[in-house]
């Protein structure tokens, strides 16, 4: 639900609006209805997903800001946005993935929606990519990474057309974290790799490259292991890589074991550079959540949560987020979608009609809060670079390490533990 503090700029702004709440079929659907008569004067914008969870909800918050910020600009095409978000509780305790096609059916067939952005992941995006093919309605995901979902656009073009995808495929994030260990090893020197994950399936495919790594990239893979839920002492783990000589590990680990992992990292001042840790880890209040115990380790995040000025509209959208909720997005992808990517699609076709949005989509070329020039390729995904980069917490501050030409760029400089390790022998 909103709190008052949203009610009062979101009935501020240019185009008064009020917020209404109904529940339907066991979902949630929340929308922003425009004071005028609905009529042609409105495009409406569906969102989908799990807002109980907080990376979703963020999304939710995203998806207002953006349209809030294009109705203030006079709309597009002349018309006002309105946004009606459908909660799918698809991933809280007890959900059912089946209900995000029920949603999006709802979208589609009782509110009309012209559009719809999803948050839906894992195999139910499959599902919706059906539906939405069935209505033949334009269909922008955002999390889900299944290679399936673009390869059905090449291989049926005509059906699956509708469906476009902003993050890059799952598989396409194993190439960019061997580059960036390699990217590494070339300011380093380091060799010996270890690698630590937890149990979650996404880490599986993951664990099999970085095994290859000896044979594909000559490192020297000195252990490889996994952990179970909740684990929150690692004294084992930190005593047999140690003991095994690694110089960096890469870690797979969820948010809530980074903090107990971190500490331990360092309270032990173990002789060993840690990379990867996940995206969570780069958010502002991880510094302080670790005690700064933090500092020297890399992370990978997006720079909108990193707050680095990747492009011009980087820190501007992040400022806006912060400013409008008062807390710290979780990498404005859904805000990327809604403000820049789909507004300017309409705004090239001149038109609703979605033969005409899915051909602007397809000539997308255009600079957004994590891109600095996003095309789709002919799979309907991102042809782009990869926006995941890693930063390394230096005193407080996140320095971009990775990719290279952004570190040459930034002027960066990585830096080490005040302790003993392998760095001591270099030059």
């Amino acid at each position: 639900m909103l709190n008052s503090k949203a009610l009062t700029k979101i009935q501020s702004i240019l185009l008064a609006t009020i917020i209404v709440v109904a529940a339907i079929s066991g979902g949630i659907v929340y929308f922003l209805l425009s004071e005028q008569n609905q009529s042609s004067k409105i495009i409406k914008i569906g969102l989908i997903g799990d807002i109980d969870t907080t990376q979703e909800k963020k999304g939710w918050q995203e998806a207002i800001l953006a349209v809030e910020e294009i109705n203030a600009e006079g709309g597009v095409l002349g018309k006002t946005l309105e946004l009606i978000v459908e909660d799918d509780e698809s991933k809280t305790p007890g959900g059912d993935p089946t209900k995000s096609t029920l949603a999006l059916s709802r979208l589609i067939t009782v509110y009309k929606v012209d559009f719809v952005v999803s948050m839906v992941a894992g195999g139910a995006a499959l599902s919706c990519q059906d539906v939405s093919a069935e209505h033949k309605i334009v269909y922008v995901n955002v999390f889900a990474a299944i290679d399936a979902l673009t390869q059905r656009v090449l291989d049926d073009y005509d059906r699956y057309k509708y469906f476009f995808s902003i993050s890059p495929k799952g598989t396409e994030y194993i190439p960019n974290m061997i580059d960036s260990i390699v990217h590494l090893r070339d300011i380093t020197g380091f060799n010996k790799i270890a690698f630590l994950c937890d149990y979650y399936p996404v880490w599986d495919e993951i664990k099999m490259e970085l095994d290859n790594l000896p044979e594909t990239h000559g490192f020297e893979l000195v252990y490889s292991g996994q952990f179970g839920p909740g684990t929150i002492d690692f004294s084992s783990y930190f005593s047999a890589i140690e003991s095994a000589g690694a110089e960096v590990l890469v870690t797979g680990l969820a948010a809530q074991e980074g903090i107990a992992f971190v500490k331990e990292w360092y309270d032990r001042q173990s002789p060993m550079i840690i990379w990867d840790l996940g995206p969570l880890s780069g958010d502002s209040d991880f510094w302080e959540s670790t005690d700064c115990k933090c500092d020297h380790m890399t992370v990978s995040t997006l720079a909108t949560v990193a707050v680095y000025p990747k492009t011009s509209k980087t820190l501007p959208s992040r400022n806006a987020y912060f400013n409008r909720w008062n807390e710290e997005n979780m990498g404005l992808l859904v805000y990327d979608t809604i403000r820049f990517i789909l507004y300017d699609a309409i705004k090239r076709a001149g038109t609703t009609e979605p033969d005409a949005v899915i051909s602007a989509l397809e000539e997308t070329s255009i600079e957004t809060a994590n891109f600095r020039n996003f095309i789709f390729g002919s799979s309907h995904g991102p042809i782009v670079e990869n926006p995941i980069m890693r930063f390394q917490w230096q005193d407080g501050i996140r320095v971009p390490i990775y990719p290279p030409e952004i570190m040459e760029e930034a002027g960066a400089t990585y830096t080490f533990p005040d302790w003993s390790g392998p760095w001591d022998n270099l030059d």
